[in-house]
Protein backbone atom coordinates (compact mmCIF):
# COMPACT_ATOMS: atom_id res chain seq x y z
CA UNK A 1 0.00 0.00 0.00
CA UNK A 2 1.58 3.15 -0.87
CA UNK A 3 2.20 5.72 1.55
CA UNK A 4 0.24 8.95 1.67
CA UNK A 5 1.98 12.05 0.10
CA UNK A 6 2.73 14.61 2.77
CA UNK A 7 1.53 17.76 1.95
CA UNK A 8 3.57 21.55 1.99
CA UNK A 9 1.85 23.04 4.80
CA UNK A 10 -0.04 25.33 3.20
CA UNK A 11 -1.70 22.88 0.60
CA UNK A 12 -2.62 20.96 3.70
CA UNK A 13 -4.17 23.92 5.13
CA UNK A 14 -5.77 24.39 2.14
CA UNK A 15 -7.14 20.98 1.54
CA UNK A 16 -7.95 21.14 4.68
CA UNK A 17 -10.68 23.50 4.85
CA UNK A 18 -13.21 21.44 2.74
CA UNK A 19 -14.17 20.53 6.54
CA UNK A 20 -15.17 23.68 7.01
CA UNK A 21 -18.52 22.84 4.44
CA UNK A 22 -19.67 20.07 7.21
CA UNK A 23 -21.17 22.47 9.42
CA UNK A 24 -23.53 23.61 6.32
CA UNK A 25 -24.53 19.35 5.41
CA UNK A 26 -25.28 19.34 9.47
CA UNK A 27 -27.11 22.34 9.20
CA UNK A 28 -29.27 20.94 6.27
CA UNK A 29 -29.66 17.46 8.09
CA UNK A 30 -31.74 19.69 10.59
CA UNK A 31 -33.54 21.55 7.67
CA UNK A 32 -34.12 17.91 6.90
CA UNK A 33 -36.23 17.49 10.35
CA UNK A 34 -37.85 20.22 9.90
CA UNK A 35 -39.29 19.25 6.46
CA UNK A 36 -40.16 15.78 8.25
CA UNK A 37 -41.77 17.42 10.56
CA UNK A 38 -43.85 20.02 8.43
CA UNK A 39 -44.92 17.05 6.33
CA UNK A 40 -46.34 14.88 9.30
CA UNK A 41 -47.95 17.69 10.59
CA UNK A 42 -49.45 19.03 7.70
CA UNK A 43 -50.79 14.68 6.65
CA UNK A 44 -52.37 14.71 10.68
CA UNK A 45 -54.29 17.76 9.58
CA UNK A 46 -55.55 16.29 6.16
CA UNK A 47 -56.35 13.19 8.54
CA UNK A 48 -58.17 15.24 10.14
CA UNK A 49 -60.37 17.06 8.01
CA UNK A 50 -61.30 14.21 6.26
CA UNK A 51 -62.72 13.00 9.38
CA UNK A 52 -64.57 15.57 9.40
CA UNK A 53 -62.55 18.16 11.96
CA UNK A 54 -63.37 21.55 11.29
CA UNK A 55 -60.53 23.10 13.00
CA UNK A 56 -57.60 21.09 11.10
CA UNK A 57 -59.41 22.22 7.55
CA UNK A 58 -59.44 25.88 8.63
CA UNK A 59 -55.45 25.22 9.23
CA UNK A 60 -54.90 23.62 6.04
CA UNK A 61 -57.12 26.26 3.95
CA UNK A 62 -54.96 29.01 5.63
CA UNK A 63 -51.99 27.01 4.62
CA UNK A 64 -52.03 26.65 0.96
CA UNK A 65 -53.89 30.00 0.72
CA UNK A 66 -57.06 29.11 -0.55
CA UNK A 67 -60.05 31.60 -0.53
CA UNK A 68 -63.08 30.58 -1.50
CA UNK A 69 -66.72 30.01 -0.22
CA UNK A 70 -66.67 29.00 3.17
CA UNK A 71 -65.73 25.06 3.42
CA UNK A 72 -67.75 22.81 5.80
CA UNK A 73 -65.83 19.75 4.87
CA UNK A 74 -62.78 19.03 2.77
CA UNK A 75 -63.32 19.11 -0.94
CA UNK A 76 -61.52 17.76 -4.03
CA UNK A 77 -59.69 20.96 -4.84
CA UNK A 78 -58.46 21.36 -0.94
CA UNK A 79 -57.29 17.61 -0.82
CA UNK A 80 -55.57 18.24 -4.42
CA UNK A 81 -53.80 21.28 -3.43
CA UNK A 82 -52.45 19.65 0.21
CA UNK A 83 -51.48 16.74 -1.38
CA UNK A 84 -49.48 18.40 -3.93
CA UNK A 85 -47.74 20.37 -0.86
CA UNK A 86 -46.75 16.87 0.48
CA UNK A 87 -45.32 15.91 -2.54
CA UNK A 88 -43.53 19.72 -2.86
CA UNK A 89 -42.32 18.60 0.70
CA UNK A 90 -41.27 15.06 -0.58
CA UNK A 91 -39.39 16.67 -3.86
CA UNK A 92 -37.89 19.09 -2.15
CA UNK A 93 -36.43 16.92 0.90
CA UNK A 94 -35.16 14.43 -1.88
CA UNK A 95 -33.50 17.89 -3.12
CA UNK A 96 -31.78 18.50 0.05
CA UNK A 97 -30.62 14.38 0.52
CA UNK A 98 -28.95 14.73 -3.25
CA UNK A 99 -27.22 17.86 -2.01
CA UNK A 100 -26.24 16.32 1.51
CA UNK A 101 -24.97 13.10 0.13
CA UNK A 102 -23.84 14.12 -3.07
CA UNK A 103 -22.32 17.33 -2.21
CA UNK A 104 -20.10 15.91 0.81
CA UNK A 105 -19.17 12.74 -1.56
CA UNK A 106 -17.87 15.66 -4.15
CA UNK A 107 -16.20 17.97 -2.18
CA UNK A 108 -15.21 16.97 1.38
CA UNK A 109 -14.82 13.34 1.86
CA UNK A 110 -15.54 9.99 0.27
CA UNK A 111 -18.53 8.24 2.41
CA UNK A 112 -17.14 4.46 1.25
CA UNK A 113 -20.55 3.22 0.58
CA UNK A 114 -19.11 1.12 -2.52
CA UNK A 115 -20.84 -2.37 -2.04
CA UNK A 116 -23.68 -1.06 0.41
CA UNK A 117 -27.35 -2.36 0.19
CA UNK A 118 -28.60 1.01 0.74
CA UNK A 119 -26.34 3.22 -1.65
CA UNK A 120 -27.87 5.68 -3.78
CA UNK A 121 -27.73 4.21 -7.65
CA UNK A 122 -26.81 7.99 -8.68
CA UNK A 123 -23.42 7.85 -6.07
CA UNK A 124 -21.31 5.95 -7.73
CA UNK A 125 -20.66 8.22 -10.63
CA UNK A 126 -21.48 11.63 -9.03
CA UNK A 127 -19.32 14.23 -9.58
CA UNK A 128 -19.94 18.37 -9.65
CA UNK A 129 -21.51 18.15 -12.94
CA UNK A 130 -23.57 14.89 -12.47
CA UNK A 131 -24.83 17.28 -9.38
CA UNK A 132 -25.75 20.26 -11.26
CA UNK A 133 -27.67 18.60 -13.88
CA UNK A 134 -29.36 16.06 -11.11
CA UNK A 135 -30.40 19.28 -9.02
CA UNK A 136 -31.61 21.30 -11.73
CA UNK A 137 -34.16 18.36 -12.89
CA UNK A 138 -35.38 18.40 -8.87
CA UNK A 139 -35.78 21.84 -9.19
CA UNK A 140 -37.88 21.98 -12.56
CA UNK A 141 -39.92 19.19 -10.59
CA UNK A 142 -40.50 21.53 -7.80
CA UNK A 143 -41.21 24.17 -9.74
CA UNK A 144 -44.01 22.11 -11.50
CA UNK A 145 -45.46 20.88 -8.28
CA UNK A 146 -45.77 24.74 -7.48
CA UNK A 147 -47.13 26.15 -10.91
CA UNK A 148 -49.67 23.28 -10.95
CA UNK A 149 -50.62 23.95 -7.04
CA UNK A 150 -51.24 28.26 -8.87
CA UNK A 151 -53.02 26.98 -11.65
CA UNK A 152 -55.48 24.59 -9.56
CA UNK A 153 -55.91 27.63 -7.19
CA UNK A 154 -55.70 30.31 -9.75
CA UNK A 155 -59.02 32.13 -8.85
CA UNK A 156 -56.88 33.52 -5.63
CA UNK A 157 -53.77 34.89 -7.67
CA UNK A 158 -53.41 37.86 -10.18
CA UNK A 159 -52.91 37.88 -13.48
CA UNK A 160 -49.95 38.85 -12.95
CA UNK A 161 -48.78 36.31 -10.40
CA UNK A 162 -49.60 33.71 -12.74
CA UNK A 163 -47.48 35.09 -15.52
CA UNK A 164 -44.59 35.47 -13.35
CA UNK A 165 -44.66 32.13 -12.44
CA UNK A 166 -45.22 30.89 -15.52
CA UNK A 167 -41.97 33.09 -17.04
CA UNK A 168 -39.94 31.55 -13.63
CA UNK A 169 -40.72 28.24 -14.34
CA UNK A 170 -39.98 28.35 -18.13
CA UNK A 171 -36.44 30.36 -16.83
CA UNK A 172 -35.94 27.12 -15.24
CA UNK A 173 -36.37 24.63 -18.09
CA UNK A 174 -34.22 26.66 -20.01
CA UNK A 175 -30.97 26.77 -17.61
CA UNK A 176 -31.32 23.03 -16.93
CA UNK A 177 -31.15 22.46 -20.73
CA UNK A 178 -28.45 24.95 -20.87
CA UNK A 179 -26.57 23.00 -18.14
CA UNK A 180 -27.35 18.96 -19.65
CA UNK A 181 -26.35 20.83 -23.12
CA UNK A 182 -23.06 22.30 -21.87
CA UNK A 183 -22.07 19.25 -19.73
CA UNK A 184 -22.54 17.30 -22.84
CA UNK A 185 -20.52 19.13 -25.32
CA UNK A 186 -17.88 18.85 -22.32
CA UNK A 187 -18.46 15.33 -21.76
CA UNK A 188 -18.10 14.82 -26.48
CA UNK A 189 -14.43 17.18 -25.75
CA UNK A 190 -13.31 14.95 -22.88
CA UNK A 191 -13.82 11.63 -25.00
CA UNK A 192 -12.25 13.52 -28.33
CA UNK A 193 -9.28 14.13 -26.08
CA UNK A 194 -8.78 10.07 -25.63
Amino acid sequence: MPNDPQLRPLPRLIFASRWLQLPLYLGLILAQAVYVFQFWTELVHLIEAAFGDQHALEILVKSIGYKGEALGKLNETILMLVVLGLIDVVMISNLLIMVIVGGYETFVSRMDLDGHPDQPEWLSHVNASVLKVKLATAIIGISSIHLLKTFINADNYKEQTLMWQTIIHVAFLLSAMAIAYTDKLLASADHGKH
